[in-house]
């Protein structure tokens, strides 16, 4: 596992943040960590890329201790936060260079290594041009470009598409994936859960600083039972009674209930809702999302 991390707890303060964190991520494959704000994700990014020490456990880099070997953790990954560090007032190529040479690359292979992202990243046609007349989204690709420059193993990406609209943000997305192709390990902290269910090889949701459940997005899904069915009662003090009958979550006029996706359960929840003067103006049925996966394992519908 290029990426590792046993037992990792932090407190700030009274506060806990993090109470036995462990994390195992295989190289060439990204790793999402999901969570509701206050969850850990950012504490967990930061003790892996040396930023904070952890009051417990240990953690590994491509073999290097996050703390005992911070410098030759640093030389193998890359931080992309949730704010370009982008210098505006320099063209895209110049931002690039800058990077280059701050890590001690000869002037002509930085301006080289500078044109290859910029093609990657399609920014050629904007090399010229001062960043802070690019695009949130080009911004966002020149971002990725910059933490790119020395060719890191591990990249860590906190929220990399936050505030990008739907184009820029599927840009991203198959830069991210052509970086995973290459080999590059990518763990990611983000707030789409579409963004991890397409991007991520495994799911780690966190709550509370404790993993509440980990796997593929497949299999967190079929962890909170398959099919689900939505049912519309004729309002709020109707979709409780039901749920008291049949179970499920109640919200509003709305019943969600697990299913095995078989008419017969279908009919079988119909036939007691009619047995009880509950029948359904609208009845819909689909898997469940990672939607449903946030809500149910973090339990954030009680919150």
């Amino acid at each position: 596992m290029i990426v590792e991390a046993v037992g990792l707890r932090k407190s700030f303060g009274p506060t806990s943040v993090l109470e036995g964190v462990d994390l195992a991520v295989p190289e060439g494959s990204v790793l999402a960590l999901l969570g509701p704000n206050g969850a850990g994700k950012t504490t967990i990014v930061r003790i892996l890329t040396t930023l904070a020490r952890p009051d417990e456990g240990h953690a590994t880099i491509a073999g290097y201790d996050v703390v005992r070997e911070p410098a030759k953790v640093r030389g193998v990954i890359s931080l992309t936060g949730q704010h370009a560090a982008v210098d505006d007032n320099q063209t895209g190529l110049e931002n690039l260079v800058m990077v280059g040479r701050l890590m001690h690359l000869k002037r002509g292979r930085a301006r080289q290594r500078a044109q290859q992202l910029l093609e990657q990243f399609d920014l050629t046609g904007a090399m010229n041009r001062r960043a802070k007349t690019y695009s949130g989204g080009m911004g966002r690709r020149l971002d990725l470009a910059m933490s790119l420059v020395a060719r890191p193993r591990v990249i860590f990406l906190d929220e990399p598409t936050t505030g990008l609209d739907p184009a820029s943000r599927l840009t991203m997305w198959h830069a991210i994936g052509d970086l995973v192709r290459d080999g590059t390990t990518i763990l990611l902290t983000t707030q789409y859960l579409e963004e991890a269910d397409r991007l991520a090889d495994r799911i780690v949701l966190l709550d509370k600083g404790r993993i509440t459940a980990s796997g593929t997005a497949d299999a967190l899904k079929t962890q909170i039972g398959g099919e689900r069915i939505e049912l519309y009662l004729a309002d709020e003090v109707a979709a409780r009674k039901a749920a008291g009958l049949l179970g499920g979550l109640a919200d509003g006029p709305l019943l969600n209930l697990p299913s095995d996706g078989t008419a017969a359960h279908l009919h079988h929840v119909l036939d007691q809702l009619r047995d009880e003067g509950l029948l359904p103006s609208r009845v819909s049925s689909h898997r469940p999302t990672l939607d449903d996966v946030f809500l149910t394992l973090t339990a954030q519908e009680l919150r």
